[in-house]
């Protein structure tokens, strides 16, 4: 099988939207990551970081998804990560509350043994220099590295960002993270300057409105599939990255056909997500409802036309 290695946070977070809150309960990018992936026939590990206040019974949960966590970090007397965020009425936009770094302000990654050769990398959303320690940290080059990020790195550690970035063959970041990369306004140029940058893969996330993905003069479009209820979108862009990483990764064929195939599952694990508080959803997803809604997806999008 397919090894993916993936790093990311596994933190608490408080939840609030206008269908209701949550106290803490399980999230981190790393997390979301590691259940979407582990909807694939592979290996899958996850190096992160907690602290001793993080519960048993959350390890469990990825341990049952048969995620190697021998790279997880346990801080004795640490404390885990947390964010707590309120969601406005449209859900596209959020206010965050509360974010505390704690046992992540220090955080060096180890990869372990089994995993430096790992064939895909995800690296989840972090800092920038923990992305390249990972990097640094694999015995011989991935067939392919996968980067998320957000506009907070491009305030606040550009450089280092654009070391990491130089060094990845796909990048996955929203519309509007990919327009203050570039200056750009245009996604198809903001697309071409981001690959000059060293990706060869570009994946625009534009939540509701579907995703784009840029390769040379190729670009895929993929809707998201329209749903009746959206209760909580927190984690939908990690479960995307972990469906498309998973899904590579099981395939084994990196190739532009194959990561259109690879975002159409990453999306349809996302619509997933978004349907219940935190990772409830991706917890008791059965196989049955993934490919049911793949049918959905695939009728969403064919159609026959005839030129004349």
């Amino acid at each position: 099988m397919g090894k993916l290695l993936i790093v990311g946070t596994m933190a608490f977070d408080a939840i609030e939207t206008p269908f209701g809150k949550t106290g803490r309960i399980l999230g981190g990018a790393g997390t979301y990551i590691g259940l979407a992936a582990s909807q694939f026939k592979i290996d899958s590990a996850i190096v992160s970081v907690v602290g001793d206040d993080f519960p048993q019974s959350y390890m469990d949960i990825l341990n049952n998804k048969n995620i190697d966590l021998t790279g997880v970090e346990v801080v004795k007397g640490g404390k885990t990560f947390f964010w707590e965020g309120k969601y406005h009425n449209d859900l596209n936009s959020r206010d965050t509350l509360a974010t505390e770094l704690n046992t992540l302000a220090d955080f060096s990654p180890v990869v372990s043994n089994d995993y430096t050769d790992a064939d895909i990398v995800m690296l989840g959303n972090l800092h920038p220099t923990i992305q390249l320690s990972v990097i640094n940290q694999m015995e011989k080059r991935p067939k392919l590295i996968v980067l998320d990020t957000m506009n907070f790195w491009m305030d606040n550690a550009w450089d280092e960002l654009i070391t990491v970035i130089s060094k990845i063959d796909v990048i996955t970041i929203n519309d509007e993270e990919a327009r203050q990369l570039t200056s750009e306004y245009s996604l198809v140029k903001a697309a071409a300057k981001i690959q000059e940058m060293g990706p060869k893969y570009v994946v625009i996330k534009k939540g509701e409105h579907g995703a784009l993905l840029f390769h040379k003069d190729n670009i895929f479009f993929a809707p998201a599939l329209p749903l009746e209820e959206v209760f909580d979108p927190t984690g939908a862009g990690d479960t995307f990255a972990g469906g498309f990483a998973g899904y590579l990764t099981e395939a084994r064929n990196i190739s532009f056909e194959s990561m259109k195939n690879a975002i159409i599952h990453g999306s349809n694990l996302a619509s997933f997500c978004v349907e219940k508080f935190g990772t409830e959803r991706m917890v008791n997803l059965k196989k049955s409802e993934i490919d049911t809604r793949l049918t959905q997806f695939k009728k969403l999008t064919q159609f026959n036309i005839e030129l004349t």
